[in-house]
């Protein structure tokens, strides 16, 4: 098998509208699409800026119960701005960590989805 790349990562959320909001309003993601697919059910995609891997957010795969998605690692080039920024957008965010994989702050979205804002060491 031969993978090109990720293309969406399932985020399982109890209210996508609810949802949606915070990952334009606070992250600052894209609508990609928005679309109904059913009964009671919409299709949400949404990106980072310029960026290919989206997410969708989902509520109807049974065994993915809202907050479950954890450790999701987002890469930025300057962590301290970032995390500036997103606390400004009240975001309640951790402090800035240090390991040797990288300078990272922990968040979670509204229905506890853990997220991970990483900046990458310097390799050189």
């Amino acid at each position: 098998m031969t993978i090109h790349s990720f293309e969406i990562i399932s985020v399982p959320v109890s209210d996508p509208q609810r949802a949606k909001r915070f990952y334009m309003d606070v992250l600052g993601f894209a609508l990609v699409r928005e679309e109904p697919m059913g009964p009671g059910m919409t299709w949400i995609q949404l990106a980072p800026q310029g960026q290919s891997v989206t997410i969708a957010l989902v509520n109807w795969f049974e065994q993915m119960k809202p907050g479950g998605l954890q450790g999701v690692m987002v890469n930025t080039d300057n962590i301290d701005a970032e995390h500036s920024l997103l606390r400004g957008r009240g975001l309640e965010i951790g402090e800035i960590k240090a390991e040797p994989w990288g300078r990272y702050a922990m968040f979670n979205d509204p229905d506890g989805n853990g997220w991970i804002l990483r900046q990458p060491p310097v390799v050189g």
